[in-house]
């Protein structure tokens, strides 16, 4: 049928008609872990709905609505379930996914010379490697509930591979904000990536998703001034979405924080800046984050697996948010790392009080802490206030939990359910932007067996390769000078074993 002018304006109007009507979901019935704007905290609502709009919550109640709902509803029933806002990550290398199991036993030393950046990668991965890992990457984070992910793509060792990472992030569906890596390589400079960062802004694709684009360096603290200025301006010019670096600090070098930051009159823009790890930062450092309200990204898991620590970590709670960092070492999820996190600062805070030879009057850390700092914290990082809530006129990212699930049955406090004892198996819908992109424990992604072989055949490739490497040698110094030392080995056998055994790879 072919439709003239007029005919053809009407039938575009009924289609959008239709169109905003089947974008309505009405969860319904279950436990809601709101926000309550006019008290500023968290809100639970016993058999309650979140009405969803195209991207939009449009109304978060209990019982019966006493508006008009939309036509074509889509109401899905939640009883006994848990609804909550969805996690926010606000630091991970979604690339790197063909690594897993390799990394169980290194050190950051190690990971620095073996998987990243300027490891071997920069010339064995390809365009199609880096695609095909950050997609299923990200689908990984999503089925755990990450719903908002701050990706720091440090991938982009030429033109070819960093589209391919922001390729993959736009056809994921997931929130992102894509922090595009700037570094000088042999064959790809930071002048050419500045050109191809230039028309990036121009791509349209930014205006129907939630991707955002943001930058990502780590040449604060070189000498290398002029550089670092022009991306400084750079970000300003294009007004990005976020500024992240690598603040890691003490042995380890890369001291990008706030204070040198600061020498580069960049604190008081408007743009927010993450500052991944910074365990190690000062007490200028915490006032500077404070008056300029910048956050610190704690990736807890990481930090314990590579020996960063937590020396300061838990004194900057209030701008901190949480992030998983090199996910194929461990766990992807944020909810592992606000468990991790919470039992962590508890320890530390309890410690303080049995080492005076006192008794504990109350518990330092609640629930309700560790599961703001995985959510509305990471929004506050990036300066969002439409996400990392569930609240009218916050965007539609939301997760349902599974109430009748072993792990929490029984449950009262719909908080506590999750943060101590649900895992992401229990995870039965995730929804983001108004679309579910997980639906009755399942993905909702077409071809998903199809795009799991074609990681696997991009694995295997990468795994064979990197099974041949030797392990690097250390001992003697690291590059920045700084002396190896051997710690103390965990012994879990007697006599002359440790039990520390091969990898299985």
């Amino acid at each position: 049928m072919i439709f003239g002018g007029a005919d053809r304006l009407s039938l575009l109007a009924f289609a959008s008609c239709v169109s905003l009507g089947k974008a309505a979901t009405l969860l319904t019935g279950g436990t809601v872990i709101g926000w309550d704007t006019s008290a500023n905290s968290l809100d639970v609502i016993r058999n309650g709905s979140v009405l969803v709009e195209n991207d939009t919550i449009t109304a978060v109640f209990s019982g019966s609505y006493n508006g008009t709902l939309p036509v074509d509803l889509e109401v899905v029933d939640t009883t006994n379930d848990i609804i909550s806002p969805g996690f926010i990550d606000t630091h991970r290398h979604s690339w790197q996914t063909a690594f897993k199991t390799l990394g169980s036993n290194t050190t950051l030393m190690r990971y620095f010379e073996r998987y990243g950046t300027d490891s071997p990668a920069n010339t064995f991965f390809t365009p199609e490697d880096v695609y095909i890992g950050q997609l299923v990457g990200l689908y990984e984070a999503l089925n755990g509930g990450v719903t908002t992910i701050l990706d720091y793509p440090h991938c982009t060792w030429s033109a070819a591979h960093a589209m391919a990472a922001l390729n993959a992030t736009f056809e994921s569906g997931v929130r992102t904000e894509f922090a595009y890596y700037f570094q000088d390589y042999a064959n790809f400079t930071v002048e050419g990536q500045i050109d191809l960062f230039r028309d990036l802004v121009n791509d349209a694709r930014f205006d129907s998703s939630p991707t955002k684009l943001g930058i990502s360096y780590d040449g604060f603290a070189s000498t290398n001034r002029k550089q670092t200025r022009t991306i400084l301006d750079l970000a300003i010019e294009k007004n990005v979405s976020v500024v992240s670096t690598h603040a890691n600090g003490g042995v380890y070098g890369a001291p990008n924080f706030p204070e040198v930051l600061h020498e580069f009159d960049f604190l008081n823009q408007s743009i927010p800046i993450v500052f991944a790890h910074a365990s190690y930062h000062s007490a200028t450092d915490a006032q500077l984050l404070r008056q300029y309200n910048h956050y610190i990204s704690t990736t807890p898991e990481s930090e314990m697996h590579y020996g960063h620590l937590h020396p300061n970590s838990h004194l900057i709670m209030d701008q901190a948010a949480l992030g998983i960092d090199t996910h194929f070492t461990f766990s992807s999820d944020i909810l592992t790392q606000a468990r991790l996190w919470l039992q962590s600062v508890r320890k530390i805070f309890y410690r303080e009080v049995v080492d005076r030879r006192q008794l504990p009057a109350e518990n330092p850390m609640s629930v309700n802490q560790a599961f703001l700092l995985a959510t509305r914290s990471g929004a506050l990082a990036l300066r969002r206030s439409d996400i990392g809530i569930l609240a009218p006129g916050a965007k539609a990212d939301l997760l349902v939990w599974n109430g009748r699930a072993p792990s929490v049955l029984g449950w009262t406090d719909p908080i506590a359910a999750i943060m101590l004892h649900a895992n992401v198996g229990d995870i039965k819908h995730v929804m983001i932007n108004g679309e579910f992109k997980k639906r009755d424990w399942q993905l909702t992604v077409p071809g998903y067996t199809a795009l799991q072989d074609r990681f696997l055949e991009s694995a295997r490739k990468i795994q064979d390769h990197w099974r041949e490497m030797p392990l690097p040698v250390t001992e003697g110094e690291a590059d920045n000078g700084v002396a190896f030392e051997k710690p103390m080995m965990a012994d879990i056998e007697r006599g002359d074993g440790t039990g520390y055994g091969p990898l299985f790879v």
